[in-house]
């Protein structure tokens, strides 16, 4: 008998010992520990390639929408001789082996010159975008709603009404990109891609922060939404960049297509675009679980203060 109450004695000193550190511990610090189980565990029950995959065909459908649309409200903050300087500076500073600096002037100095008519329905069509990720959203939370869509395209709203904003950000550092890419010396080449990273990094993580907080029906506060697109958005920036790295290589993007350089160049953007989406999504699971571990967190802490 004493030797069942002296081991009984101590396992009782060791889980008192174990609750007192554990309230010790910060509860920042134990969502983190925790953080990489949960969202393992709610990846397992879902099909995260298949729903960034969903998104993509949503994105590339809006993407070109989108960004005429940005454009187009962008001329009215710089106007349109801006506009179409800063499309240069852009073909500057982007690889110039793989024509994609080229195109992205061409499309720059096309939707600055469009009719507002025809940004009308780019709007209608770049509101597809908020569709996409809502449902995405909702299939991962295992949310049921009615008028998916509907919400979705109303809740990005805002945002495709802040991104000229964001777009001008972006446009307005490709002076001095081009400028410290022309220099060829590897100090100017590697601040030229930290100060993009750090610009980029904004103008993404805003967009995701509302994206979590607004435009998927179960959001967490936002508190966490922020922090939790901020996070996303530093490893999506450094996807960009690694997009631009990949611009530079010396690969013949044509060649798994016949030799049709178009055909290749598009199929590469996508799978990039893919790749950016599934970070997204990893993010807003990450987000979501955090939440859900802090609000545990919070329940045990208010049982133990009440025994």
């Amino acid at each position: 008998m004493t030797c069942v109450s002296r081991v009984e004695r101590q396992g009782a000193s060791r889980s008192q010992r174990r609750s007192e550190l554990t309230a010790a511990t910060p509860a920042w610090r134990l969502v983190l520990r925790a953080l990489p189980w949960a969202v393992r565990s709610q990846l397992s029950r879902q099909d995260l390639l298949l729903h960034g995959a969903a998104v993509t065909f949503y994105a590339a459908i809006a993407g070109v929408p989108m960004l005429m649309l940005a454009v187009r409200l962008a001329t009215l903050v710089v106007g349109e001789e801006r506009l179409r300087y800063l499309a240069t500076t852009l073909e500057a500073a982007l690889p110039r082996g793989t024509g994609a600096g080229a195109v992205a002037r061409t499309v720059i100095e096309q939707a600055a010159s469009t009719s507002w008519f025809v940004a009308l329905f780019a709007a209608f069509a770049a509101s597809l975008y908020g569709e996409g990720l809502r449902r995405a959203y909702g299939s991962l939370d295992r949310v049921t709603e009615s008028r998916t869509g509907w919400r979705g395209r109303i809740a990005v709203l805002p945002v495709l009404a802040a991104a000229p904003l964001l777009l001008l950000a972006v446009l307005g550092i490709t002076p001095l990109l081009a400028t410290l890419f022309s220099e060829g010396r590897p100090a100017a080449t590697a601040l030229g891609v930290y100060v993009a990273l750090n610009v980029d990094w904004i103008a993404v993580s805003v967009p995701l922060a509302w994206s979590f907080r607004v435009v998927a029906p179960d959001p967490p506060s936002w508190r966490l939404a922020i922090v939790g697109g901020f996070t996303t958005g530093a490893f999506i920036s450094g996807f960009l960049q690694g997009f631009t790295l990949f611009l530079w290589l010396p690969i013949d993007l044509g060649a798994p297509f016949g030799g049709n350089q178009a055909v290749g160049g598009w199929t590469a953007v996508l799978l990039w675009v893919w790749l950016l989406h599934l970070v997204a999504l990893l993010g807003y699971v990450a987000t979501q679980q955090a939440g859900r571990l802090l609000a545990t967190r919070r329940e045990i802490a208010g049982l133990e203060l009440a025994t």
